[in-house]
C-alpha cells in the first residue's frame, strides 16, 4: 500500500510502501488526529518507524493495493 503525507511548509512529501491495508492506515491516521494525538505512528513495509507530528499534517493519500509485478518493464 502506497502512503503519501503532505506536510505543512514543506516542499516536498513523505511517501513510503507499508503491509497495513488501507483501513488500518485510515483508522490509525483518524484516530491521531480524533484523540489530539501529537504524533502519528506508520510503519513501512521494511519496518522503519515514521513519527509525524499531527499538528504538521497537510494531508494523507493512500494508496490502492498493487500486485507484484513479473517480468521486465519497457
Amino acid at each position: 500500500m502506497e502512503v503519501r503525507i503532505g506536510i505543512v511548509n514543506a516542499p516536498r512529501e513523505l511517501s513510503f510502501e507499508s503491509d497495513q491495508s488501507a483501513g488500518e492506515i485510515q483508522s490509525a491516521v483518524s484516530s491521531a488526529v480524533a484523540n489530539a494525538s501529537t504524533v502519528l505512528e506508520l510503519r513501512d513495509e521494511h519496518g522503519s518507524l515514521f513519527i509525524v507530528p499531527t499538528a504538521s499534517i497537510a494531508y494523507v493519500q493512500i494508496g490502492a493495493e498493487e500486485s507484484r509485478r513479473v517480468g521486465f518493464v519497457a
